[in-house]
């Protein structure tokens, strides 16, 4: 099934559109329980919520926590099929500016367009792409009443890029028992497994005194957090581990002479190693500060676990994907997510969630790009999806 021209310049119109809205989250907030955690992720959940209404979809609504939800009903004689749920998230990472996005287009050889940002921001297809992809699919199966499908339950939701995508996503609303997460990368990329992750909170103690005076009596909690990052394995840094390593990432030292805090993430695909990295922290954060004569205080902080055991116990969820796939002229290339999306959470939460490719590239830069023949690929993934679900 191929989408025709006039619907790929759709959406590359919608998606030109998407990426222009200012929607970067703030994880510091988040960390703090705010949802959303800027109030501009409203923005995009409003012009959402709209244009869901003017496809048709029922029970359309934005919760209080800012995710969008609708559903379009099944059609005639499918009322019975089991519904399937489709996610994408509004929000931009914090780390590169997405404000202002400047999209710009580029011909290939090939035939595919490729959009870029000016350089100055990030593009925004993480995961806008992924919006575009549900909305241009959703918008399909309206136009088309010969293809048959279920119910499809659609969910747009707010600070997934800081590790809260769904502390508050509307559970009582989902009527489905498996979905799929449109968040990936590069065209045909199937990703069924995640990290496990954990973030950990090192608090150093020390004792201030008068620099002219400090000898013996001073412990410098600074200087003990350096210390502590200095000595976390060089080899499993982020920079240094790729496929299934895991590793230790410092995200940030803050603090004084008297007291000082390392942010520390962990990751690693097996429950086992994880808990040997725990315990690594745990044992150098005590090292460090009785070296120095201080104290260190530990808290870990589960934030997701690999999705893979989930979805191992529902195989049809991964099945019908591949069939999708594969009815869309591409051969699924199964690679692990070095990181997490909102379908890890919510296959912990019993709804096996895998995720699909979104033919964007280079997430979290300035260097970001995005493939329309991707992009267009992924749409016609979940009209595939729709159809196959009914047909089962």
């Amino acid at each position: 099934m191929m989408i025709t021209n006039e619907e790929r310049n759709a959406t590359l119109e919608r998606f030109l559109r998407y990426v222009k809205i200012w929607t970067t989250s703030d994880g510091e907030r988040a960390d703090q329980g705010i949802q959303p955690s800027t109030e501009r992720q409203w923005d995009f959940a409003r012009i959402l919520e709209a244009e869901l209404k003017g496809f048709g979809l029922e029970s359309v609504q934005i919760t209080d926590y800012c995710y969008v939800y609708g559903f379009l009903p099944a059609t005639p004689g499918k009322e019975h099929v089991a519904p399937i749920c489709l996610l994408a998230h509004m929000d931009t990472v914090d780390e590169v500016s997405g404000k202002d996005v400047k999209p710009q287009l580029r011909q290939t050889d090939d035939g595919d367009t490729i959009i870029t940002s000016d350089g100055t921001t990030l593009l925004g297809a993480d995961d806008k792409a992924g919006v575009t992809a549900i909305m241009s699919a959703i918008s399909f199966l309206r136009a088309h009443k010969e293809v048959s499908h279920g119910k499809i339950e659609v969910i747009f939701s707010p600070d997934e890029e800081t590790g809260h995508g769904m502390d508050h996503v509307p559970l009582n609303l989902i009527s489905s028992k498996c979905a799929y997460t449109v968040d990936g990368g590069a065209t045909g990329e199937l990703e069924t497994e995640c990290f496990n992750a954990y973030k950990s909170e090192i608090t150093f103690t020390g004792k201030a005194t008068h620099t002219g005076t400090a000898r013996p009596d001073m412990v410098n909690a600074a200087v003990m957090a350096s210390s502590f990052v200095a000595n976390l394995p060089r080899h499993q840094a982020p920079e240094t581990t790729d496929g299934y390593q895991g590793f230790y990432a410092a995200m940030s030292i803050n603090g004084s002479m008297e007291r000082a805090q390392v942010n520390l993430l962990l990751r690693d695909f097996s429950k086992a190693e994880m808990e040997k990295r725990k315990s690594f922290v745990d044992l150098l954060a005590q090292t460090t500060a009785a070296s120095f004569g201080g104290k260190a205080e530990v808290t870990h902080t589960q934030q997701y676990l690999n999705m893979k055991e989930g979805l191992e116990k529902n195989p049809r969820v991964v099945k019908n994907l591949i069939a999708a796939y594969k009815a869309a002229g591409i051969e699924p290339i199964f690679n692990p997510i070095r990181g997490g999306t909102d379908g890890s959470r919510l296959t912990e939460m019993g709804i096996p969630t895998p995720n699909i490719f979104t033919g964007g590239h280079n997430f979290h830069s300035r260097d970001e790009w995005c493939s329309l023949n991707g992009l267009c690929a992924a749409c016609e993934v979940l009209i595939n999806l729709a159809r196959i679900s009914a047909e089962e």
